[in-house]
């Protein structure tokens, strides 16, 4: 049995485990709790009204955090020719071409996301193993296979997120930083829900999101009405 800490056993009795909370009481619920001794992020977690047995209802997509997530993405893109002088430009981690894919299949992961040029998804797809599982590889429905590497690595930076059901009906990212204001929190949190409601796919009648939760680094977490 899991041992919890002192501070997470006097956070949990700030948490009524029977109540659903409105988002900002819940927000601000999480924001009084004691934090462990670095800035953790805020997290959601979505049960979602799915048969992820079915194609047509994996749901998949991104977006845009008004304010960031607060933290600093690094960035590898896959590309050459005058695609690589931009994205040099445009201050990527990591640049290259083959090179970049031998060093990633040879262990090197010191990145956060994948961006990569059409004509190199031939190459990368021998990663697929290695980025798939980890959610790195390129793809054009997040907007990560592009020519325009330059517009791609500015959304990043700029906090885009991608979110993606996984096996058991369940999506869980992070959208800030504790040290953010409530109402930057707020913000953030109510751009996932619309974006995700966006993202309902068709087949599916009735209710989409079956529960809903926010929780912060190390921290009991608590339902929040849909």
């Amino acid at each position: 049995m899991k041992t919890r800490s002192k501070r997470y056993k006097e956070s949990e009795k700030q948490v009524d485990k029977e109540k659903v909370y409105q988002l900002k009481e819940g927000i601000a619920c999480l924001k009084k709790m004691a934090t462990p001794k670095f800035d953790g992020s805020l997290d959601m977690h979505f049960n979602l009204n799915i048969d992820t047995k079915k194609s047509e209802q994996m749901v998949r997509g991104t977006v845009v955090l008004p304010h960031g997530t607060g933290k600093k993405i690094r960035v590898a893109v896959f590309c050459k020719g005058e695609h690589d002088k931009l994205a040099r430009d445009a201050n990527a981690d990591y640049v290259g071409a083959n090179d970049l894919i031998d060093k990633v299949n040879a262990g090197f992961l010191d990145f956060d996301c994948a961006i990569a040029t059409p004509e190199m998804m031939k190459d990368l797809s021998r990663l697929g193993k290695i980025l798939g599982p980890r959610g790195l590889m390129p793809s054009p429905k997040t907007g990560t296979v592009t020519n325009d590497v330059v517009k791609a690595i500015e959304d990043v930076r700029k906090g885009k997120v991608e979110f993606r059901v996984d096996k058991q009906g369940g999506i869980h990212l992070s959208v800030g930083k504790v040290s953010f204001s409530e109402d930057k929190l707020y913000d953030n949190i109510s751009r996932v829900l619309e974006a995700l409601n966006e993202a309902k796919p068709s087949s599916i009648k009735g209710k989409f999101i079956k529960s809903f939760s926010i929780s912060t680094s190390m921290n009991p977490g608590l339902r929040v009405a849909i």
